[in-house]
């Protein structure tokens, strides 16, 4: 399912038009975004968390020459699925 699909999904269910789903779902993907870039977390019960997560640092290697080099650490953004999400899952 993609945006679009995600968008005519919640408006028939809703009843609302689909810019008014689409102005809510850009609102909402967007003070997620901010929330997690912030290094804060976005909790919604039974649905999941947002957070951020660090990679720590690693060596690499090029698989053509054999030549090894350093992966910075990097963040990331991460999804922890709710209990009631992976059980509707399995």
């Amino acid at each position: 399912m993609n945006k679009a699909e995600l968008v005519a999904a919640i408006s028939t269910r809703t009843k609302l038009n689909k810019a008014q789903v689409e102005t809510y779902l850009n609102s909402t993907l967007e003070i997620i975004q901010k929330t997690v870039a912030q290094g804060g977390e976005v909790k919604i019960v039974g649905f999941g968390t947002f957070c951020k997560a660090e990679r720590k640092p690693k060596t690499g290697r090029n698989p053509k020459t054999g030549q090894t080099y350093q992966i910075p650490t990097t963040r990331v953004p991460r999804f922890k699925p709710g209990k009631d999400f992976k059980d509707l899952v399995k």
